[in-house]
């Protein structure tokens, strides 16, 4: 009994310990805040490369905005989307599985892999290192042709029975130009990389043989033997090996037979994924940097989420609101020079940019592109090229020589030498499509400005000063 106090002493002595080591900086929704975690968060986005560093207090008031749009996120239940859980659980797992990995098992895999090529391409009879002079014959040549170049490959062969040089041969006469630069020399082969007439004829022979005319479907080759040799020792080949295991995922197959053997192995039935739920566990308990790093994915998930519908989305699509934004706020939107709307025109003839005028002017700017694509560049005939935008000075050549009575040069197509403008010079935007992005830029931070003010009076926010005061800046 006596026993079990003391353990039980010593284990609350130890949680204590812990718990004053890392402190509860603040609450968040009845949510603890470690100051370990802050820390982290502060330190990564605060690093000697950023240009706008914040102070501690400064970053207390961005990190609990950004905690409490996680819990809106989790109010709404975004973390129970399957394809949330999908796409955490494979960043999760990528930080995971490697664990699974050791030298040795990779080491195990590589010698497997070398042994079975080694007895298969043993079995087969080695390697063999050949030269040859080859004439190519078309698939479907003529008998004509075929004796010809029989005629040819025959004479080939004989003087090289009187001993003419093989090398010097194979660089004038055959028609691989590959090898020929090299005196007809061939990689290494093994059976199974090439035509089949071709190795049956260069395995059968001995070093230094050259073999009689032989026809394969590429055309005839005369082949020299220069070398035989059984498959190549492991140490010099265990770096290519270790190297495709890497390029082909090889890795991931190592982890999945580890995690099906644990489970397997397990005292307690377990799935393959419990397995790895427990690793990441036992990680985390020991790398608080992991568990912030996998927590702060998580968290940016379900933010971007949360963000797209409350915010970004919603500024983008509801029109009604912001053209309602843009007339309460039209003198934030002023040039400090004109700008023309319209379209730089290049055609093929003055009545096809004659064609372009008269038919904008009937409609709504937005609609320019599809109509005059329709119009002027269906079936493959191509008459006019034409940039649509809202142009300021030094945007487009063109524009700015007929618009804005600049000097400059204009690059002349001889295919659509007639050139033109169509549009409206303005000094001020008339509507809100002429601003549309900044608008809704805008229109996004002031909704963002407005939901943060409502969390922060739906949730409650706790903030330990004298805890705040101890955060480690690195």
């Amino acid at each position: 009994m006596r026993c079990r106090a003391l353990f039980a002493a010593l284990l609350f002595g130890a949680l204590v310990a812990h718990a004053q080591d890392d402190p509860t900086l603040m609450t968040i929704n009845g949510r603890p805040v470690s100051r370990s975690e802050f820390e982290y968060s502060y330190n990564k986005n605060n690093a000697g490369n950023v240009v706008d560093k914040k102070t501690v207090a400064q970053y207390v008031d961005l990190f609990v905005n950004y905690r409490l749009k996680v819990e809106a996120a989790l109010a709404a239940r975004l973390d129970t989307m399957q394809a949330f859980k999908d796409e955490f659980l494979s960043y999760r797992d990528q930080q995971v599985r490697p664990s699974f990995v050791t030298n040795a098992d990779v080491e195990k895999l590589a010698r497997e892999m070398y042994e079975e090529t080694r007895q298969r391409i043993d079995a087969q009879g080695g390697q063999v290192r050949v030269a040859h002079i080859m004439l190519l014959l078309p698939q479907k040549a003529s008998k004509s042709v075929q004796q010809r170049a029989q005629l040819r490959i025959d004479s080939v062969y004989q003087a090289l029975k009187r001993g003419a040089n093989f090398g010097e041969l194979a660089r004038k006469l055959s028609d691989d130009k590959g090898s020929a630069q090299h005196g007809g020399e061939l990689p290494w082969l093994q059976k199974g990389q090439t035509l089949k007439e071709f190795e049956d004829a260069a395995f059968a022979l001995k070093q230094g043989e050259i073999s009689k005319p032989v026809l394969s479907p590429a055309g005839y080759h005369v082949i020299k033997l220069i070398e035989r040799r059984m498959f190549l020792p492991y140490d010099s080949v265990k770096a290519d090996i270790l190297a495709y295991i890497d390029q082909t995922g090889m890795r991931e197959q190592i982890v999945d037979n580890k995690l099906n053997e644990l489970a397997k192995a397990s005292a307690t039935p377990q799935t393959p994924a419990e397995v790895l739920q427990q690793r990441v566990q036992e990680m985390e308990a020991k790398d608080s940097a992991l568990k912030y790093l996998n927590q702060e994915y998580h968290d940016g998930l379900l933010l971007y989420e949360i963000s797209n519908r409350t915010v970004w989305e919603k500024a983008a699509k509801d029109e009604e609101g912001l053209r309602y934004f843009f007339s309460k706020n039209k003198k934030r939107y002023v040039w400090d020079e004109p700008r023309f709307k319209g379209i730089a025109c290049y055609a093929k003839t003055k009545a096809d940019l004659k064609a372009v005028k008269k038919m904008v002017k009937k409609l709504p700017f937005d609609q320019w592109n599809e109509a005059l694509t329709n119009a002027f560049n269906n079936d493959s005939t191509v008459r006019i090229r034409a940039e649509r935008g809202m142009f300021k000075p030094g945007d487009n050549a063109l524009v700015d020589r007929e618009v804005f009575k600049k000097h400059g040069n204009v690059k002349e197509n001889p295919q659509f030498p007639v050139m033109g403008v169509v549009g409206k010079k303005l000094k001020s935007p008339k509507e809100m499509d002429d601003v549309r992005a900044l608008v809704v830029a805008d229109f996004q931070e002031t909704l963002e400005k407005e939901w943060v003010k409502d969390l922060r009076k739906k949730y409650k926010v706790e903030v330990n000063e004298a805890v705040l005061k101890t955060v480690n800046k690195h």
